[in-house]
């Protein structure tokens, strides 16, 4: 009975996993539908969000009947109630892939980024996909300073956000409102994606030491210590 318990704990784990790849898969696809203005490729990543919402409801409700059946304590509890957490953070990392798909077909035939913003774009998508792979394998090997480091990894996504506001703000911007409009969504988009990305590590972090990230690196050295 014990046994088939951590099998469906280790369960929970392998479906998290799926849906980091699936999401992370999908703001790589996101990203080159836009770019490329490709609709087909854009449908197909709106699409197969519907699977990242299905493994969600599926894990919520197995997460909820281990609950229920088994009134796990401490450790096993904490393993449950952070996958639930996880589970929604990479649910919506999927509706922001979707919402990326879904500009581009709004603008279809054109693409939503100005040419000479596409390199900004191409790099927010590119990190924003290395991000979500990173927090795959954080939760595979639940590699404490792995997790760590994803906080500062997404400095540069950060960093390439403010890039974007600063072509929007410059004087020679001259691509129009509405095209400023989808740049700011956009940029919205990925600094999201890279959050959540980065929420999931933290949880990680949380599961294997019960304390959270925030005041692990937070914490000062003992002075004298």
């Amino acid at each position: 009975m014990r046994d088939a318990y951590h099998e469906e704990l280790d369960s929970i784990g392998e479906g998290l996993v799926e849906m980091a790849r699936l999401v992370g898969s999908a703001i790589g696809r996101a990203t080159t539908s836009m770019l490329d203005a490709d609709l087909k490729l854009a449908e197909s990543v709106i699409a197969a969000d519907q699977k990242v919402d299905d493994l969600q409801h599926d894990l919520e409700a197995r997460a909820i009947a281990l609950l229920a059946r088994q009134q796990p304590v401490a450790t096993d509890l904490r393993i449950v109630v952070t996958s639930l957490r996880m589970s929604a953070d990479l649910e919506r990392s999927g509706d922001l892939a979707q919402h990326v798909a879904k500009l581009t077909r709004l603008r279809f035939p054109e693409s939503a980024v100005p040419n000479d913003l596409h390199a900004t774009i191409l790099e927010m998508g590119q990190l924003a996909q290395r991000l979500m792979a990173k927090a795959a394998e954080v939760i595979i090997t639940k590699d404490v300073d792995l997790a760590l480091q994803l906080e500062q990894d997404d400095d540069e996504m950060d960093l390439l956000h403010r890039t974007l506001f600063q072509h929007l703000m410059d004087d020679r911007w001259k691509h129009g409102i509405e095209t400023a409009v989808d740049v700011t969504l956009l940029g919205r988009y990925y600094e999201r994606f890279a959050d959540h990305a980065v929420s999931v590590a933290k949880r990680v972090v949380y599961l294997v030491t019960g304390e959270h990230a925030d005041d692990l690196q937070a914490s000062p050295p003992v002075e004298g210590a």
